[in-house]
C-alpha cells in the first residue's frame, strides 16, 4: 500500500508538474485506481519514446538515403550540390515533389506522360460523374419540389376533410337530439294514444262517432251535395208551377218518351222486316 502511494504521488506530480496535486479522498480503492491509471501511462510513456526514437532513426536514414541517392544524381549528370543555382534547385525541388505526387518510379518523360494522361482521365471521369451527380441532383430537387406542393395539397384537402368531418359530425349529432326528441315524443304520444283508447273503451265509444268515422261522412256529404247541384238546376223551371201543373207536366213528359220509345220500336221492326229475305217465315 505504501509503494502505490509513492508511486501515485510521483506520478501525479510529474502530470501535475509546477501546479499543486488536487486534493482527493485516500483511500484502498482510491489508491488501487490512480496506481492503475500511474502504471498504464508509464507503459503508454514508455511506448511513445521509443516510437519517437524509432521515427527520428528512420528519418535520419531517410536523409542519409536522400543525401546520398542526390549525390548519385548530380554525380550521373556532371554536377553538384553546389554547382546548382536556388532556381535551378528550386525547379528540381518542384519536379520531385511532382513525381512523388503523381506516383512514379523516376522524373523521366516516358513516366511523366502516362502519370498524366492517367490524371486527365481521372479528372475526366471526376467531371463527368460530377456532371452525373448534378443530373441526379436536380432531379432530385425537382422531385422534392414537386413532393413538397403534392405534400401542401394534401394538408389543404385534410384540412377541409376535417373541416367537413367536424361539420358533419355536428350534423349528425343534432340529428341524434332531434331522433331521441322524436322517439321520446312518439313514446309519450302513444301512451297517451293508449290511454285514450282505455277510455274510450271505458266509455263505450262506438265506432261510428270516432274522428275517422266523421271524416268520412263528412265526405260522403260533401259529394252528395255536388251530385244535388244538378238536379237542382234542372228543378228550378218547375219551382213556381203548382202541383196540378207539375203533375199534368211530367205526365206529358211520360207521353213524350213513351212516343219515342214506341216510335224507335216501330223503326227497328221495319228494319228487321226489310232485312228477312222474301218467301221467309218471321
Amino acid at each position: 500500500m505504501c509503494e502505490k502511494s509513492k508511486k501515485v504521488s510521483q506520478w501525479l506530480t510529474s502530470v501535475f508538474g509546477d501546479q499543486p496535486v488536487p486534493q482527493y479522498e485516500v483511500n484502498t480503492r482510491t489508491v488501487d485506481i490512480l496506481y492503475e491509471l500511474a502504471v498504464a501511462s508509464e507503459k503508454r510513456c514508455n511506448e511513445t519514446a521509443l516510437l519517437i526514437e524509432d521515427h527520428k532513426q528512420k528519418a535520419s536514414e531517410y536523409q542519409a538515403d536522400a543525401a546520398h541517392l542526390q549525390d548519385v544524381v548530380l554525380q550521373g549528370v556532371g554536377l553538384s550540390a553546389g554547382s546548382l543555382s536556388k532556381p535551378s534547385s528550386d525547379y528540381l525541388s518542384a519536379l520531385v515533389s511532382s513525381a512523388m505526387v503523381l506516383g512514379i518510379k523516376d522524373t523521366s518523360l516516358g513516366s511523366f506522360i502516362p502519370a498524366m494522361n492517367n490524371l486527365t482521365n481521372e479528372l475526366l471521369e471526376a467531371e463527368k460523374y460530377d456532371r452525373k451527380l448534378d443530373r441526379e441532383l436536380k432531379a432530385v430537387r425537382k422531385r422534392l419540389a414537386d413532393t413538397l406542393v403534392l405534400r401542401k395539397t394534401l394538408q389543404e384537402d385534410l384540412d377541409k376533410t376535417k373541416d367537413a368531418q367536424a361539420i358533419e359530425s355536428a350534423k349528425a349529432e343534432e340529428r341524434l337530439l332531434n331522433m331521441d326528441f322524436v322517439k321520446a315524443k312518439s313514446k309519450d304520444l302513444s301512451f297517451r294514444n293508449n290511454m285514450s283508447a282505455d277510455q274510450l273503451a271505458k266509455r263505450h265509444m262506438e265506432n261510428r262517432l270516432s274522428h275517422q268515422s266523421l271524416m268520412e261522412l263528412s265526405e260522403e256529404v260533401a259529394t252528395l251535395k255536388q251530385e244535388i247541384v244538378p238536379l237542382t238546376k234542372k228543378l228550378e223551371p218547375y219551382r213556381d208551377l203548382s202541383p196540378l201543373s207539375l203533375a199534368q207536366v211530367k205526365i206529358e213528359e211520360a207521353k213524350r218518351e213513351l212516343a219515342a220509345i214506341d216510335a224507335e220500336l216501330e223503326a227497328k221492326v221495319d228494319f228487321m222486316n226489310a232485312s228477312i229475305p222474301k218467301g221467309r217465315p218471321l
